[in-house]
């Protein structure tokens, strides 16, 4: 799994959003303590968190599984731009068939589990989805033919409060273990100053 941060709305805009209702424009800091306070007491004391919706992220994420974009897409407030299996599964197919122990070849189209039973099944259906390629079973039928383990990747824009929600589901000790994995991690990627914001959504449990 690799995060990047590809875009980030500074503080200030989302301080101005807030000071509009007021016209209390004049007691800015141009993003500094003063404005980090008020975004953090407006959005999150005061729980008017549709001002945190000024503040966007975008992520590119690769090497997760359609397993756990399964997962995102249940989060409403979050657009995603994916990997297409249409036009890309051609680079499945130029390889060889993988041995059931090849784990590390094998994670190069894979997300691995490291339980050695259900990630041989997995190789076994990718070598499976191989054949039909290769068989020139075309990428609109094959890709049925997809393990859930499949690896993809994608652009994930979210605004702050959605982002909240999304770290307070998704981080908790109960979520899938990848989605929780990212959940960290994306925190880990998010700018050093914004943290504050979204540090009480975190699970208090130690990151897997």
């Amino acid at each position: 799994m690799k995060v990047t941060l590809l875009h980030y709305t500074p503080l200030e805009v989302c301080a101005h959003a807030i000071r509009t209702c007021w016209q209390s424009f004049d007691k800015s800091d141009e993003g500094g303590e003063k404005d980090r306070a008020l975004i953090d007491r407006v959005g999150n004391k005061y729980k008017h968190a549709s001002t945190l919706e000024h503040l966007v992220y975008t992520f590119y994420i690769q090497g997760v599984s359609r397993a756990l974009l399964q997962e995102l897409a249940r989060h409403r407030m979050a657009s995603l731009s994916v990997k297409s299996t249409r036009y890309t599964l051609k680079e499945l197919k130029e390889t060889e068939p993988f041995d059931e122990n090849d784990f590390e070849g094998a994670s190069h189209f894979i997300v691995l589990t490291h339980h050695e039973e259900v990630d041989r099944a997995s190789i076994r259906a990718l070598n499976n989805l191989q054949s039909l390629l290769k068989q020139g079973v075309s990428n609109d039928y094959a890709k049925f033919a997809l393990p859930e383990c499949y690896k993809t990747e994608l652009t994930w824009t979210i605004n702050a409060r959605s982002l909240q929600n999304f770290l307070a589901l998704r981080s908790n000790k109960s979520a899938l273990w990848e989605i929780r994995k990212l959940a960290y991690t994306l925190y880990d990627h998010l700018p050093e100053d914004h943290r504050y914001l979204f540090e009480d959504f975190l699970y208090s449990e130690e990151a897997p």
